[in-house]
């Protein structure tokens, strides 16, 4: 199953990519609900939230029941969705584990540039200057994001984490390009990849976690909040948005997640405004407006 080429002037086209956009903004509220969810260990954390996300789905089965078809799909679909969904988690913690956060999460952080530069397999995808220069500039924007605009000292003793984080970036971004691939199964199968993903983290965390639930009604909120949206709704809107939208277009305008988390996180008072985050939103919008150059002439 292969994807049909639209052209960038496309009306399907467009709105794909502004469904899947909106996947970046619900993932701009992950460290939000993450930071308010207490101490709740990350793959405790991950079975608990892809759960909720699972159910999403899973109430379209008594409403549309041709939704339950679309779960029967070749072996190669299923390997796809849970690889990408829970490889990406279980090397994104592992990496975290064995590497200081900043340089771990921006390696991690590569995956929007990778996607834009592994669109370029794809029949009937052309990859121009502007693309790559967009994903450029975000990626410098997320690096000022992750590091407050200080240095960043890699050692060797962290070579593990490092590798982890690589592979995280190399999974999303290998996910998100694969699954045009497969633009003609329908976003419904998301259902099942989180109902999986959520089993696997499940055994994760029995294996490698001690089990702290929510301390409040405040904490399970946020829990449930993340469940809804960063680590729900959003990989069905990003499933439909790479299938069928402008996954450069995404690929770059992806690093606005970070600039957009940390801006709702100094509105929550869980941070400070800093220059670091007006220049970081200079260089992520501009490269996102970059990328988009084609779309934004067309339309």
């Amino acid at each position: 199953m292969t994807t049909s080429y639209k052209t960038a002037d496309n009306p399907n086209r467009f709105r794909a990519t502004l469904v899947g956009f909106t996947a970046i903004l619900m993932w701009a509220l992950l460290a939000l609900f993450t930071a308010a969810s207490g101490k709740v260990p990350p793959f405790q954390l991950a079975a608990m939230c892809f759960l909720i996300g699972g159910l999403i789905g899973a109430t379209r089965w008594a409403t549309v029941p041709a939704s339950r078809t679309g779960l029967r799909q070749p072996a190669a679909v299923w390997l796809l969705g849970v690889g990408g969904l829970f490889g990406y988690h279980f090397f994104y913690f592992t990496a975290l584990r064995n590497a200081p956060a900043v340089e771990a999460g921006l390696i991690a952080y590569l995956w929007p540039l990778l996607i834009v530069l592994f669109s370029a397999m794809l029949p009937g995808e052309r990859l121009g200057w502007h693309h790559i220069a967009g994903g450029l500039l975000g990626l410098i924007g997320a690096a000022l994001i992750v590091t407050g605009g200080k240095g960043l000292v890699f050692r060797q003793d962290y070579a593990f984490g490092y590798a982890a984080a690589l592979l995280c970036a190399l999974i999303w971004s290998g996910y998100s390009v694969l699954s045009r691939r497969f633009s003609s199964v329908p976003s419904d199968i998301v259902t099942g990849f989180c109902l999986i993903t959520a089993a696997l983290a499940a055994v994760a965390h029995v294996f490698l976690e001690t089990t702290v639930w929510p301390a409040g009604p405040g904490e399970w909120l946020a829990v449930l909040g993340l469940g809804l949206m960063p680590v729900g709704a959003a990989f069905y809107v990003w499933d439909y948005g790479v299938k069928h939208g402008d996954i450069q277009v995404l690929g770059a305008s992806s690093y606005a997640a970070p600039l957009l988390s940390t801006i709702v996180l100094v509105v929550a008072g869980f941070a400070q405004a800093t220059w670091v985050i007006a220049v970081a939103c200079v260089l992520i919008t501009g490269g996102a407006a970059l990328a988009a150059k084609d779309m934004i002439v067309r339309r």
